[in-house]
Formats: C-alpha cells, structure tokens, sequence
C-alpha cells in the first residue's frame, strides 16, 4: 500500500507565493510520474504539472512560468511552487503518482490541499 501526503497549502494574497509538498510512503518498490492536478469549485479536476523520474517537467499553459514541479527521489517526495499566484489559481490540489508495490501498479492519489488565492 502506498500513501500520499500533502501539505504547503494555505490562503495568500494575490501575487504572492506558496510551496506545495507531497510524501510517499508504504511499501513503494518504485515511483515514476509524479504530477499535481487541482479542482476549482464547478470546474473538472485538470493536470497542472507533471514531472518523470528522469527530470522531464510539463505544465498547463496557465501556469507555464510561474509555477516549477521539482522532486526529490531520496525522500519519495514532489514539490510545486507557486509564485505569481493569481485568484483563478484557487483550487484543491491534489498529488498524483505513479508507483509500484512490487505486486502491481497504479496510480495513487493524496488527499488534496486548498490554495486560496485573494484579490
């Protein structure tokens, strides 16, 4: 079984700048894609960021220049900082992996964290 957990989100004020976190955690034999999609009120849930084992990052276009996807394979952990935020930018996020048990894969998912943006 493996486990997601979120953390990093919060409110701020437009302009400004937060840094989403997301640990692994179980019995992970490996990780490959490691991605943050997020969900707005009314809105279906869409890919914000991805990024693969070997560093190769793509984002929304809403996002591309102010947003960076980074991880860290040691601690089984992804980031995604957030600068220049904007109010269209509230939404839950949520952590999204690749991983294998050594059983079978599939994709997991965390719990979500809000990001609110104020104007």
């Amino acid at each position: 079984q493996v486990q997601l957990v979120e953390s990093g989100g919060g409110l701020v004020q437009a302009g400004g700048s937060l840094r989403l976190s997301c640990a692994a955690s179980g019995s992970i034999f490996r990780l490959t894609t490691m991605a943050w999609h997020r969900q707005a009120p009314g809105k279906q849930r869409e890919l914000v960021a991805g990024i693969t084992s070997d560093d190769k990052t793509n984002y929304a276009d809403s996002v591309k220049g102010r947003f960076t996807i980074s991880r860290d394979n040691a601690k089984n952990t992804v980031y995604l900082q957030m600068n220049s935020l904007k109010p269209e930018d509230t939404a839950v996020y949520y952590c999204n992996v690749h991983a294998s048990t050594g059983v079978i894969w599939r994709y997991y998912w965390g719990q979500g964290t809000q990001v609110t943006v104020s104007s």
